[in-house]
C-alpha cells in the first residue's frame, strides 16, 4: 500500500501547489487545474517515480518531472483555457513541480526503501526452510548414453 500513499500524498501537494500557481496567481478554475494535477500526478509518478527516479538519481528525475510538467501544462492549459501567458505559467509551475518532486523523491526513496527491508524480512523468513528436489536421480554415463 505504500504506493497509493505515495500517490495520494503526491497529488493532493500537487494539487495545493498547482492552485497557488495557475488557480491564484493566474485565475484558471478549480476544475481545469484538479484536470491537470489527476492527469500529470499519474503520468509523472509512472514515468517519473516508478521508471526514471530508479535508474537515475533524484536531480535527474525531478528535471525530467519538471520538463514533463511543462509541456503537459502548457498544452492542456491551451485546450482548457483562452487565457494569456500560458508559456509563463507553464513555466513558473514547472519550476514550482520540479522543488516539490526534489523533495517528494527523498521521501519516496525512504519510504519505499523501508518498505523493500520489511518485505525482505518477510520473505527471507518464508523460505528459510525450502528445499531444492529434482527428478535426476542417478546421472547418465555420457559413454554408454543410459543410466549407471
Amino acid at each position: 500500500m505504500p504506493h497509493g500513499k505515495a500517490l495520494a500524498l503526491k497529488f493532493i501537494g500537487s494539487l495545493v501547489l498547482l492552485y497557488i500557481i495557475l488557480g491564484m496567481i493566474f485565475g484558471m478554475s478549480f476544475i481545469n487545474v484538479f484536470l491537470i494535477t489527476a492527469l500529470l500526478c499519474i503520468i509523472s509518478y509512472t514515468l517519473g517515480d516508478m521508471l526514471i527516479l530508479p535508474r537515475t538519481g533524484n536531480t535527474f528525475a525531478a528535471a525530467a518531472d519538471s520538463g514533463l510538467s511543462f509541456v503537459l501544462i502548457w498544452f492542456l492549459s491551451s485546450i482548457l483555457t483562452d487565457g494569456e501567458n500560458l508559456l509563463a505559467m507553464s513555466i513558473i509551475a514547472a519550476i514550482g513541480t520540479a522543488l516539490f518532486e526534489y523533495f517528494f523523491h527523498k521521501y519516496l526513496a525512504k519510504v519505499m526503501t523501508e518498505a523493500s527491508s520489511e518485505n525482505k524480512g518477510a520473505q527471507h523468513v518464508s523460505l528459510r526452510y525450502s528445499t531444492e528436489a529434482s527428478e535426476e536421480i542417478t546421472p547418465l554415463n555420457p559413454e554408454e548414453g543410459r543410466e549407471n
